[in-house]
């Protein structure tokens, strides 16, 4: 693999892969239509260092919020049965405990897991998953500012969120996409809405990252790419970083329109182009 490629892989990862545009829609669509990657073979370990990369961007931005949901969560086990009396003190670990919820779920989709990434190859199916994409979206931009956060939501909203998260596993959803949207339809905040979507990512690509480890170990390293597979890791949790940042500051705005549009053309050029060729 050359460097060029894995700066645009990187690249195309990090952004795609916080803002909501589905990351595995656009890498599928470079792999399928301009074989720019593989997932077999030994650059099945750039697959897993490109969600690595993107770990730590989540990692970085919100690193104080992990800071304080393992603190806290120490201080609630200390206090023991105390602890529900005092919860109101402890906003950090009742987010960390509506993560694990929404966690959850996701363990409903380990038994149809391969079946799941064989669609990353159908590239018609991924452009009118990127199209769902942004009609969702789009409908999230309709809906009325929530004024829930790690304070108030319930754990059904958590289970709820964590389902969206199992269905967003469909290659060509955006994950990010579709907990946010899920989120604000539980009347989340919209800001907490994307803050929660991506921290409860943080067990998902963690979990999916060290299962595809393991394939990537059994079918062999290219160790000659590893330069560049680096690289474009480093480009992944820089580009990662900024996505993250900007959703932020857009959320605040209270609107992703112009995410949809941009999926709806994506989407449909992706079932045009595998039409023509």
């Amino acid at each position: 693999m050359s460097i060029w490629n894995a700066i645009i892989l990187g690249l195309v990862q990090g952004l795609a892969e916080f803002l909501p545009i589905s990351s595995s829609g656009h890498l599928s669509v470079l792999n399928n239509l301009f074989s720019m990657t593989t997932a077999e073979g030994g650059h099945l370990f750039f697959d897993v260092l490109l969600h690595l990369g993107t770990l730590v961007s989540i990692c970085i931005v919100y690193w104080q919020d992990i800071v304080d949901m393992f603190f806290e969560v120490l201080g609630v086990v200390n206090l023991g049965p105390q602890a529900n009396q005092k919860k109101a003190h402890y906003p950090a670990a009742r987010l960390f405990l509506m993560i694990v919820l929404a966690t959850i779920p996701l363990f409903l989709i380990l038994p149809i897991n391969d079946k799941l990434e064989s669609l990353y190859y159908d590239s018609i199916f991924i452009g009118v998953m990127l199209i769902l994409t942004g009609f969702m979206l789009y409908v999230s931009d309709k809906m009325v500012q929530g004024n829930k956060t790690e304070k108030n939501m319930s754990m059904l909203d958590a289970l709820l969120i964590g389902v969206c998260q199992c269905v967003a596993t469909i290659p060509g959803l955006s994950r990010s996409g579709t907990t946010i949207t899920a989120g604000v339809a539980t009347g989340l905040r919209r800001d907490f809405a994307v803050k929660f979507a991506f921290l409860m990512s943080l067990p998902a690509v963690l979990g999916a990252n060290i299962l595809s480890f393991i394939d990537a170990a059994k079918n062999g390293i290219d160790w000659a790419s590893m330069p560049a597979y680096l690289v474009g890791t480093a480009v992944a949790m820089v580009s990662g970083v900024g996505a993250i940042y900007l959703l932020k500051s857009i959320s605040r705005r209270g609107r992703f329109g112009g995410f949809a549009y941009y999926c709806w053309v994506a989407g449909a050029m992706s079932i045009i182009l595998t039409m023509i060729f």
